[in-house]
């Protein structure tokens, strides 16, 4: 889910950070689990986030200035994906599974500010998007393997809860239900499970569910905030965002000491793989390889003026 902040961004994204006098760098970086090693593949002054790898494992796509970008997964010059009216895109989209479809969530101008991010489907190579959620706030986050629904965090009557739709559309069914924010869905590669984030326990911790809501099973314990899980297409490894120092539970603030870890699926193992400075943008939603070896997320650096 986008934050406010990043609902400013949206339309100003400057090169200038959070706080006056601090230069923000943003770095695309790809991680491999085999080595352990990091590779930045692009760099820019100012603010991209939200990295999806396609499913030819030929180039990634992000988010900057409410706009998307694809780049060569190896690196090179970002390439505007055309949009159509869709110029005001937070950092919620996503690939469907045959490759063919980009899902965005484009903030409506004719609803209020801060409600009206609303999900649209378009071709992948870009051109007019089709609206599928009818009711705002929506912040898409998975596609089930299959290609047939969608999954999203919504606002609905002041709680920000999970739910689904066709995507053709229609009406939406809703998934969970405890009191606070319940964010982040994906899909396990089976399509038998959404993995999300919920802040129900007085943190933000990762839990798992069936495609139907039913069978909510809390997998952290610890006493980090944990945001945005993603399932490897293999279904064994879970890689999510943890806030290192203490934040509002509800929120991913940007710019934060932060590390990526992984738990085994099997045996609930979890293994820290790096810290760095990042949060809000770094990994929102799936960036795995389509070969499950290395997984796209972005980094940032902070210079003090």
């Amino acid at each position: 889910m986008v934050s406010l902040v990043v609902g400013i961004l949206l339309t100003s994204s400057p090169v200038w950070g959070q706080s006056g006098g601090s230069k923000v760098e943003s770095r695309l970086e790809i991680y491999d689990l085999t080595t352990g090693q990091r590779q930045v593949v692009y760099r820019d002054q100012g603010r991209f986030e939200a990295p999806n790898w396609s499913r030819d494992g030929a180039y990634l796509i992000f988010n900057r200035r409410g706009l998307l970008y694809r780049i060569p997964a190896e690196g090179g010059e970002p390439v505007e994906i055309p949009t159509g009216f869709a110029r005001a895109n937070n950092n919620d989209h996503g690939i469907s599974p045959d490759g063919r479809w980009l899902a965005i969530s484009h903030h409506d101008p004719d609803l209020p500010p801060g409600a009206n991010s609303t999900i649209y489907i378009l071709p992948i190579e870009g051109g007019t998007p089709r609206k599928v959620t009818s009711k705002a706030p929506s912040y898409w986050h998975g596609w089930s393997p299959d290609g047939r629904t969608l999954a999203y965090t919504g606002q609905r009557n002041g709680e920000f809860d999970i739910y689904t739709i066709l995507v053709e559309g229609g009406e939406e069914t809703r998934l969970t239900s405890a009191p606070g924010l319940d964010d982040g869905p994906d899909y396990s590669p089976d399509g038998k499970y959404i993995y999300f984030n919920s802040v129900r326990t007085g943190t933000m911790q990762i839990w798992r569910m069936r495609s139907d809501g039913s069978e909510q099973l809390q997998l952290t314990t610890d006493g980090y905030n944990d945001w945005f899980p993603h399932p490897s297409p293999d279904g064994r490894w879970l890689v999510f965002l943890s806030y290192v120092d203490p934040i509002d539970p509800s929120t991913h603030p940007p710019d934060k000491n932060v590390m990526l870890r992984r738990m085994d699926l099997e045996t609930g193992g979890i293994t820290e793989l790096f810290r760095f400075t990042g949060g809000q943008g770094t990994i929102n939603v799936p960036s795995w390889s389509p070969d499950g070896k290395r997984f796209a997320f972005v980094s940032y650096h902070i210079e003090q003026d």
